[in-house]
Parts: C-alpha cells; structure tokens; sequence
C-alpha cells in the first residue's frame, strides 16, 4: 500500500493506479438489467470512497493506507489485497433530483433556491445537471459547471406523483458514462415515493453500483413534526446511510448552506481504497463493508455494502 508524498512522484504513481483500476472495471462499464432496470456493474474490484472528518465535521486530511482496516463480512481485507490507495483533489461529477410532484407546491420554491445552493459551492472542474421528478423523470439541465438553474426550472409547476426511486436510477444511468472518479446524487424531496416502478432497494443497488453517494435534504421538515415527516426522513436518511452520504435535516438557512459546502469539500477530498474482494464468488449477493479507523476521534463515512457480480 503505497503512501502518496512527494508531490511529484505521488500525483504520477496515483494517477498510473486509478488507471490500472479503471481498466479493470471497465469493461463491459455496465448495463442495466432488461428485468428490473437496475444498474449494474462486472467489477473485479471494489473501490470505496470514503470520507474522514473530526467529531466535529472537518474533513482530515494527511492520513496513510495503514490508518484505515476495512472488514468485508466481518472479516479484514489484508494488504496484499488492496490494489491502490490514493488521496487527492479531485473533481466530481453530480446530479441533482428535484422533486417537483404535488405534495411538493409549497416548498417548490425554496427546494429551487436550495439547489441553487448547491451549484453554487461547485468549483470550477466539478459539474452537475439537474433533473426533476413527479409522475416521471425529466432531464431539465445537462451535465456542466454553471452556478445556476436553466430558466425551464423556474417555469416548473409541482404536479402529478413521486418517482424517487425511479429518479434515482436515472441519476446513477447518467453518471455511470462520467469520468470523474467521484460521483454524487443530491435530492432535495419530502422523501414519499408513490409512483415508482422501481423499489427502494433496487434504487440504492444502481446508485452503490457506479460508486455515487447520496445525499438527501428533507424537504418535509419545513412543516414540523408528523407522521408523514418521520416516515419521508427515514426513507431519505436511508438513502444516505446505505450509500455513505449524508442526510440534511433542514431545508433552508445558514444550516443548508453549511451542509453544501461540506458536501462540496468533502467530495473533492475523499480518501480512495480499491481492493479484490475476499470472497471471489460470483453469486449476485451482497457483500458488507466496514471501515474502521486507527484513531478512536474520528468518524468515517463510505458506502455500506458492494453487490457481487453474478455469472
């Protein structure tokens, strides 16, 4: 496991690896499956994305390849299994959902500026396109580095039903053509799926299968508590547990504008591990995966699970 140093030779040796890796996975990248519509990917490695932060929330940098142990189905992948570690800015690539059905209309507006938000902690090398969903998905806004909504956003009325799910899986299909080694879906919704084809599962398979980590702002808090509250955060937070992204609690204020730009840093930071699997059966079934860190003070976050290839 090598350790990038000098700032030379490391951005060299770093580059070469996520090259090696990419060979690996890419080729056939992926294909959706004719039965279910979910995205998969033959991968003979397992590549994690993970983010460090203090408790406090601040992102640390400086940590080495022996720092990190990461357990696959509660046993230690060992060293000579893992094929690259690395630890670089580098650009991402996201897409935002905007959940424009009707449950939506009175937080339509403010689930705009929210987005408007988050393009806007974008740096000059990431991009994002933006697509919103109710009783289907639309692409409203390509892949670029622009800090503002397409002007058909603002026409946008709240109508029809919720297709997150679904919306979701349209997100990892676009990113999975992206080159950026990191990849992000943000939703800004109030969490009800009523219209989807696809299942909650299945939307978190085709996201964890690009590598896109999800972050999820609740749009349902604006009204306070509720049943319907309690049940649209549990399925948002889901979302972000299971992908190792984040859930943001609150739609708006100094609150929303922190989260975002966190988000923004901690993509353009995160430590990258890619490994052989433990278990070399190619059974379709899943695979637990848990990092744990050297110092006791500090709080990891990465995907939760990797779904072997089948066949």
């Amino acid at each position: 496991m090598a350790q990038t140093q000098k700032p030379g030779t490391g951005r060299v040796l770093t580059s070469f690896l996520a090259i090696f890796s990419a060979c690996l996975i890419c080729p056939p990248p992926l294909h959706a499956q004719q039965d279910d519509d979910v995205v998969r990917v033959n991968t003979d490695l397992v590549i994690l994305n993970i983010t460090v932060t203090d408790k406090a929330g601040n992102y640390v940098p400086g940590l080495r390849a022996s720092d990190f142990k990461i357990l696959e189905d509660g046993k230690e992948v060992s060293a000579d299994l893992i094929s690259s570690f690395s630890v670089q800015e580098s650009p991402f690539a996201s897409v935002v959902l905007l959940d424009t059905s009707s449950s939506m209309e009175s937080r339509l507006s403010l689930a705009r500026s929210a987005a408007i938000r988050f393009l806007d902690r974008l740096r000059d090398e990431d991009v994002a396109a933006v697509y919103k969903f109710d009783s289907k998905v639309e692409q409203v806004q390509e892949f670029s580095g622009g800090r503002d909504l397409a002007p058909v956003v603002y026409g946008v009325r709240a109508r029809g039903l919720t297709t997150l799910n679904d919306a979701i899986i349209d997100a990892a299909k676009a990113l999975a053509g992206r080159p950026e080694k990191r990849k992000a879906i943000v939703v800004l919704s109030d969490g009800l799926d009523t219209h989807s084809k696809a299942t909650t599962d299945k939307a978190v398979e085709s996201a964890l299968a690009v590598g896109a980590t999800i972050y999820a702002v609740d749009m349902s808090a604006t009204e306070g508590a509720g049943f319907h509250n309690v049940q649209s955060a549990g399925v948002l937070r889901s979302f972000a547990d299971k992908s190792g992204g984040r859930f943001v609690a609150t739609p708006g204020g100094p609150a929303l504008r922190d989260a975002f730009a966190s988000i923004a840093e901690e993509l353009g930071h995160q430590y990258t591990i890619a490994y052989r699997p433990l278990n070399q059966k190619r059974d379709g079934k899943w695979r637990k995966l848990e990092v744990q860190m050297s110092r006791a003070d500090l709080v990891v976050r990465t995907r939760k699970a990797y779904r072997a290839p089948k066949g």
